[in-house]
């Protein structure tokens, strides 16, 4: 008997681990595209797997922060929850929109990175710190959301059962997501060593074909996942804000379109507005209260 109640507390934690992941399969998505955009680009090949480590030991961290706080809040104040998750919100739309408008004008940091790729005289340590930090910064805003999706799925489980598949859904989440991250970012690299072997052998046969093609696809892939990655703070910000404002929530509910898939469509375009107009406020605001305290303090 004692066998199988245990296998059938097993059964219940794959089956109810299941469940918690597919609620948070598309944030996970994003997830990984917001991660490997932020972590590619303006570091120095033998420096991008070491970043990556160091983001995911952040990672790690913000789950074992995360995990105890969402239970306990879930338990004792479970009203503090939303508006949290609506701060988060705020954090990705204002992240989305200031990409979005960095793509129309050069930044400055962005050009000091660049210099200091090129120079080998430059240490970028500094530069890898601030990459780190904000990466590890984005990955809490993701990861809480992740971690409270999932813990919405599993309420009505008992305490216990919160706490192992909460567990078990943020280690899977970290070492996959960080797994893959670390994959793309050293796709080039992996690219360029077997074009260069093939080279040296005089060789022009399927592997060095296979290579071109996979630097071409490293190329294009990272420049698709750059985007994703601010699409993606825009519409997991929108649709916080969106569920969290209930008017806005009961407008989209109450939309009479009969084709679902138009309907989807037009959700995660008022969801993607709503997140670049709601980051494009918080920018404003940042700015102007930036203008203010250097006015103050001159």
């Amino acid at each position: 008997m004692a066998g199988g109640s245990f296998f059938a507390l097993l059964d219940d934690i794959v089956f109810l681990t299941k469940v918690a992941a597919s609620k948070t399969a598309p944030v996970l998505g994003d997830d990984l595209a917001v991660n490997a955009q932020s972590l590619s680009g303006d570091i120095k090949p033998e420096r991008e797997l070491p970043v990556v480590w160091a983001v995911a030991k952040g990672s790690f961290l913000n789950k074992a922060i995360i995990v105890p706080i969402a239970l306990a809040l879930s338990f004792f104040l479970p009203f503090l929850i939303q508006p949290l998750l609506m701060l988060g919100g705020l954090f990705l739309c204002y992240e989305g929109s200031e990409k979005f408008l960095h793509l129309f004008k050069k930044s400055a940091h962005h050009e000091a990175l660049l210099a200091a790729v090129q120079d080998e005289n430059v240490s970028l340590l500094e530069f890898e710190k601030e990459k780190i930090k904000d990466a590890i910064k984005m990955d809490t805003v993701l990861s809480a959301e992740i971690i409270v999706i999932a813990l919405g799925s599993i309420q009505d489980q008992t305490m216990m059962m919160q706490i192992i598949v909460l567990s078990i859904i943020a280690v899977i989440m970290t070492v996959g997501v960080y797994g893959l991250v670390g994959l793309f970012v050293k796709l080039d690299d992996i690219a360029l060593h077997i074009i260069r072997n093939e080279v040296k052998k005089r060789a022009s046969g399927f592997k060095y074909l296979f290579g071109r093609g996979l630097l071409s696809l490293a190329t294009q892939l990272m420049s698709l996942l750059s985007f994703i990655g601010m699409v993606a703070c825009l519409l997991i910000g929108g649709e916080i804000l969106s569920h969290g404002l209930p008017f806005l929530g009961h407008y989209i509910d109450s939309l009479t379109i009969s084709n679902s898939m138009i309907k989807t469509l037009f959700s995660l375009s008022f969801n993607a507005v709503l997140g670049f107009c709601a980051g494009v406020v918080v920018v404003g605001l940042i700015k102007a209260s930036g203008k203010m305290f250097k006015s103050k303090t001159e």
